[in-house]
């Protein structure tokens, strides 16, 4: 070979690797950026709990009416789910993740005017399907940018926003009944920071590679066949799809239905502790003590490292087997939360245990979420995420009106919450027994 050849070779190498290493860094600050948007979503919808005592007290709102209108936001999440996570697929995902942030502050503000139910509830409701903009047309973001082999990972950081989200919406909401503001102040502080994250969001995403000048992943996936045996009359199929042709195909895979289920159980329990371990540990006495809620803090710590915890784990150790961290986990929080079921309210123990009732009961959403483009192919995580999703939320707004009303009858027994999440748990655990990919 000659010497001309050789430099050639070299050269070509070196733009290969440079254009590799250019790729790599497009990925992770897309990824990046995601997580920051999504770091902020929470804040419109998980500070509700710690506004329950003052809407209680001012408003003369029973528990029980107040996990309806709770129940109201989350299944107006679900419908938006199921409509939102297929216009990310058509439409892509940028777009409706920035609108979604912005229309949620709105909502967030509005309620904050409120002087009944009914005018709490509303905006409450359409708050939630603004909210639906944020995941599903994210998590199609990034089944654009990254492969299978890394899915688990990618999706564990995501639920690590999210499950960030949770603790800086339990800091802010802290701070505002420490410095003595009332409920209100909930709706209008924290969700400023949606702005900023939808905006950021909109400015440094690109939905594809090829948005970038980058090509397209080279992993094409249909459910049930290897990628080299795909051929391109199918992939091309695949792209032709049309709204209906996805929602059919998503809805007739009974694996991923069964993991719908699941994640819905997952979700009961997960909102059941979100909502009311606010109220739990700040009780009828919360002006004169709004920093007894603190403690509550211990719950979304434990959520964010476990989401964190279970995609390394789903990848790494279990090589890509979604459904065995799913119910490791979920045994595991049916056992924390039935011993903090059991334990006193001032017990020492109470951190440490709610540390790992959240660890554990939310650790299992990165594999939930990474089985979308796992079972369905990436053209179809959007609209697979959205179905997923609406069973999660359908389920967890099941459980809010419930625990409302059996706190309620039971003389404002708030620990019973914990007796229903070790059940919902449960039933997780054994729904992903039937999971295989």
């Amino acid at each position: 070979m000659s010497q001309a050849s050789v430099e050639i070779l070299e050269i070509s190498h070196d733009r290969t690797t440079s254009r590799h290493q250019e790729f790599r860094h497009a990925q992770w600050r897309i990824l990046l950026v995601t997580m920051f948007c999504y770091l902020f979503y929470y804040t419109g919808r998980q500070s509700f709990g710690f506004a329950i005592p003052g809407m209680e007290q001012e408003l003369q709102l029973s528990k029980a009416t107040l996990g309806w209108i709770s129940s109201a936001m989350l299944w107006s999440y679900a419908i938006g789910q199921s409509i939102n996570g297929s216009l990310g697929d058509q439409y892509g995902g940028r777009r409706m993740m920035s609108l979604g942030a912005w229309l949620s502050c709105g909502c967030n503000w509005l309620v904050s005017f409120g002087t009944g139910a009914a005018s709490i509830a509303v905006p409450w409701a359409a708050n939630g399907f603004a909210q639906s903009m944020g995941w599903a047309p994210g998590s199609r973001v990034l089944s654009n940018w990254w492969s299978s082999a890394e899915r688990g990972k990618v999706y564990g950081f995501y639920v690590f926003a999210a499950g960030s989200a949770s603790v800086l919406t339990y800091l802010t909401s802290n701070l505002i009944l420490a410095y003595e503001l009332n409920w209100r102040w909930i709706f209008r502080l924290p969700v400023l920071t949606l702005l900023v994250g939808g905006t950021v969001y909109y400015l440094l995403v690109r939905n594809r590679p090829e948005d970038m000048g980058f090509p397209p992943l080279q992993q094409p996936e249909v459910t049930g066949k290897a990628s080299e045996d795909i051929q391109p009359n199918e992939l091309l199929e695949m792209r032709e799809e049309t709204p209906g042709e996805r929602y059919r195909a998503v809805l007739s895979n009974w694996q991923f239905l069964i993991a719908s289920v699941a994640i819905g159980f997952q979700s009961m329990a997960r909102y059941g502790l979100l909502i009311w371990v606010p109220v739990y540990y700040l009780g009828d006495q919360w002006k004169e003590s709004p920093g007894s809620g603190w403690i509550s803090v211990a719950l979304p710590i434990g959520m964010a490292l476990g989401a964190l915890a279970s995609g390394w784990i789903s990848d790494r150790l279990f090589h890509s087997n979604r459904s065995k961290p799913i119910i490791l986990f979920m045994l595991l929080a049916a056992v924390c939360s039935l011993t903090m079921y059991a334990v006193p309210l001032q017990s020492h123990l109470s951190f440490a245990l709610l540390f790992c009732c959240g660890f554990f009961a939310y650790g299992p959403q990165s594999a939930f979420w990474a089985l979308c483009p796992d079972l369905l192919g990436i053209k179809r995580a959007g609209t697979g995420t959205g179905v997923m999703n609406t069973f999660a939320y359908l389920f967890a707004g099941l459980g809010e009106p419930f625990i409302g009303w059996l706190i309620d009858e039971g003389g404002n027994a708030t620990e019973r919450v914990f007796a229903i999440v070790a059940v919902a748990c449960l039933a997780s655990a054994i729904c992903a027994l039937f999971i295989r990919r």
